[in-house]
């Protein structure tokens, strides 16, 4: 927002910006399949490191030649309800319940590449919900304990140190477990500061952030876009190869690798007003007005002009502040 008597060009607006949008406006493109792998173990979820593919069932997880998918070997060890598997520094952590058995109880397992070993890493017992996936983002564990039925608004996700001391933990917003039925989030992973999710079923894949620290609800994530995706739901993984994900089509039984399209320019739109103070032709300060209006054009920057704060002839209003609270917008004085 410009100084009430200040008139920049439209380039120097840009960069002055008045109020701008909280959520990004854009969602990417969908994430496209680059390749495909058959697997009577693609089932639960997939990883990638190296030469190989791993498919995990609920009980196994089976070790593939990325590029014949032939089998090469699989695990041993006693495994219930595998649901994910990720890698860390070389070993394959996959997160294990007894669902659909109650109380629920969970596990990390760990997955010694060259041996298969699979074996008990972090031993959470009835943590008040089934553990569905755990990843490794900022040095920090972030683990999600799924709830399903009339209580899967009840999953969240629990961050935990090196000594699985509990730092935070979160909720998922209303309007992503509606999108659940009475099932819950199935795989996730960290890209950068957006956490990607996905549900059951659906070749979606649920973009979410942090919330912000003056969110009115600062345990909840938000959720700011979409994107479409040829995996079918369930576990989700980096491939470090080819720089995209890995997942499965569970119908089809098969390992699925994805790659992001190249991305088209964002197009932006930019309002510049001189609001006048406030007021109207009916020479009436009115900045519900004046908000309606602005949101009426959509805009995602809005560099405005002739802004009173605190200022006599104005009735001594922070109209900065109070258009941000108007429009939903960040504003900048």
């Amino acid at each position: 927002m410009i100084s009430s008597r200040l008139c920049l060009p439209l380039a120097l607006l840009l960069l002055a910006a008045g109020i701008v949008r909280g959520e990004d406006s854009f969602s990417p493109a969908g994430w496209v399949q680059s390749a495909t792998l058959p697997s009577p173990a693609a089932h639960q979820a997939a990883a990638a490191e190296g030469e190989f593919v791993y498919a995990i069932t609920s009980t196994k997880i089976v070790k593939l030649n990325r590029h014949t998918g032939e089998p090469v070997a699989e695990s041993r060890g006693s495994a219930k309800h595998l649901n994910s598997g990720f890698f860390h520094k070389g070993k394959l952590y996959a997160a294990h319940s007894n669902y659909p058995r109650v109380p629920e109880r969970s596990e990390l397992m760990v997955l010694d590449p060259e041996t298969m070993e699979l074996a008990t890493f972090k031993d959470f017992g009835n943590f008040g919900g089934s553990l569905t996936w755990a990843v490794r983002h900022d040095g920090d564990w972030w683990c999600t304990f799924a709830k399903y039925g009339e209580e899967n608004a009840e999953t969240f996700i629990v961050r935990f140190d090196d000594n699985w001391n509990e730092l935070a933990r979160y909720t998922f917003p209303a309007e992503l477990i509606a999108r659940l039925g009475n099932y819950s989030l199935s795989g996730g992973i960290w890209r950068g500061d957006e956490l990607l999710v996905t549900g059951h079923d659906d070749p979606i894949l649920f973009r979410l952030r942090l919330p912000a620290q003056d969110a009115k609800q600062p345990s909840v994530m938000r959720l700011v876009g979409e994107v479409s995706a040829p995996f079918t739901g369930q576990g989700i993984a980096a491939d470090p190869v080819t720089g995209g994900l890995v997942g499965i089509d569970r119908k089809r039984r098969e390992v699925v690798f994805a790659i992001e399209p190249e991305q088209p320019p964002k197009r932006i739109r930019v309002l510049s007003y001189n609001i006048h103070h406030g007021r109207g032709m009916d020479d009436k300060i009115d900045l519900e007005r004046l908000a309606k209006i602005i949101q009426s054009v959509r805009p995602d920057i809005v560099a405005l002009q002739e802004v009173d704060r605190n200022v006599e002839r104005s009735g001594q209003v922070d109209q900065p502040a109070e258009l941000a609270k108007l429009t939903g917008m960040q504003v900048v004085f």
